[in-house]
């Protein structure tokens, strides 16, 4: 993080987004304000909150790529929620506290993830010795069990060391060709978990995520979870092995202190589609249930103690950033004490033809990349012209303008239209060397002439 100053991390989104300079030089600066509140004392830490977003802008201009880019960047926990999707307190949906949770739960699985790679040597280790207990078991010492409840003395086994002997090279050989990776192809006999009833992911689409994080407790404590015997390929074993071993050697308790204090300090909840839940006609009919939910929401931002299954996580210094089109509703319809929680207000803007253009072919794993390479896969080769990339442009620039404007998505609605014969006579197709240019674009795709409209609609 030391070096992700803001003008480095606006670089980074440029890979990704084009346009929409002053979202991105907002988003780059809360990031780095991060950074230099940890440098502080705890006490200055505690005052200094981060300034929350609000993006206003057309569906597909940026809006949510830039706020996901941003925790990727620096590996934060992201959760991305519809503030349609909630209801105010007493009626059956969401809560909005839930996406607390949900941030909560994702740290925690960022955090895991990272603790077993850690430990993910040590685990191959130990899960190499039980694929060797598998394959030539140990031999078992001789022992009395009922003798040795009545203090009876055991009586000795003669052996013969030269069978112990026989016995352990043959461990010690298979060891090796385990090592070797020679005996990937055998079968062997494990048991793996069984997974329960999907109860609990019930309760929480209906809502109620509390009484699904208690459920899930009460009934892991009453029963235990199952196993079953399965046969599979050494090479299958190796990795559940390794990934049960990796998880026996987490401290859990440690992977959940960590987790809530990466949530509470480098969170980021982005909250689309808040102009949905915008008052407008002055608290009548379904706004009051819009507005119930804004006041729900208000405490969250603000700073609460939210309880979670791993324990409770402050939400004071998550970064909230809100979206939304805004194009009813405006931001000034936002109850006062929510807009006072977002002090930084950015436009995006509509794309026009040249960002059609930059987003084609600079951004990194443009689509023009994603599908050369897939079409390479079956030896047919296609190659884009400038004038062909600069119709596509235009006629994702007019389609938005004549039909909704749903932004950079048009692309794929027409990049897919446009290689949809290609992609379906690949491999079969005797021409193998494909440049697409004006006059093949004008071909497949003519909307000068009202042809294929419906085509682009999404």
């Amino acid at each position: 993080m030391d070096n992700l100053t803001p003008i480095e991390i606006v670089k980074e989104l440029d890979k990704y987004i084009i346009g929409q300079d002053n979202a991105k030089r907002s988003a780059a600066i809360a990031l780095r304000n991060r950074y230099r509140r940890s440098r502080l004392s705890g006490e200055l830490q505690d005052e200094i909150n981060p300034k929350n977003i609000l993006m206003q802008g057309p569906t597909g201009v940026g809006k949510t790529e830039i706020a996901r880019r941003l925790a990727k960047i620096v590996k934060a926990p992201f959760v991305k929620v519809e503030a349609t999707k909630f209801t105010e307190v007493g009626y059956v949906g969401r809560d909005v506290e839930s996406m607390v949770r949900d941030l909560a739960e994702i740290s925690y699985q960022i955090v895991k993830k990272e603790k077993i790679e850690k430990n993910r040597e040590k685990a191959e280790v130990l899960a190499e010795d039980r694929l060797l207990d598998l394959v030539i078991p140990k031999k078992k010492s001789p022992f009395n069990a009922i003798g040795n409840i009545f203090g009876q003395p055991q009586s000795k086994t003669v052996t013969d060391p030269e069978e112990d002997n026989s016995y352990e090279e043959k461990r010690r050989i298979i060891k090796e060709k385990l090592k070797r990776f020679e005996l990937e192809e055998e079968q062997v006999e494990i048991e793996i978990k069984e997974n329960g009833p999907q109860v609990m992911g019930m309760l929480t689409n209906m809502g109620m995520d509390d009484m699904a994080d208690n459920m899930g407790e009460m009934f892991n404590q009453l029963m235990p979870q199952k196993k079953k015997k399965r046969k599979m390929k050494i090479k299958d074993a190796r990795k559940i092995l390794t990934e049960e071993e990796a998880e026996n050697l987490l401290d859990n308790d440690e992977v959940k202190e960590e987790a809530l204090r990466r949530a509470e300090n480098y969170g980021i909840i982005f909250i689309d589609e808040i102009d949905k839940i915008a008052s407008r006609n002055g608290g009548n009919g379904p706004d009051v249930s819009r507005e119930g939910v804004q006041r729900d929401i208000l405490p969250v931002v603000e700073g609460s103690v939210i309880r979670t299954k791993y324990g409770n996580l402050k939400t004071d210094h998550i970064l909230f950033i809100a979206a939304g089109a805004f194009h009813i509703a405006k931001p000034e319809d936002l109850i006062p004490e929510l807009q006072g929680r977002f002090p930084i207000s950015v436009k995006l803007n509509s794309l026009t033809v040249d960002d059609f253009k930059k987003i084609l072919k600079e951004t990194k794993n443009s689509l023009i990349m994603q599908y050369t390479e897939m079409l390479k896969t079956d030896k047919v080769y296609i190659e884009f012209s400038e004038n062909g990339i600069d119709r596509i442009a235009e006629l994702a620039y007019h389609a938005n303008l004549e039909l909704e404007n749903i932004g950079a998505r048009r692309l794929q609605t027409i990049m897919e239209k446009l290689l949809e014969d290609i992609s379906f006579e690949a491999p079969y197709t005797e021409n193998k060397n494909i440049i697409i240019d004006q006059d093949f674009v004008n071909g497949k795709l003519d909307l000068s002439k009202g042809k294929n409209i419906n085509n682009f609609i999404l």
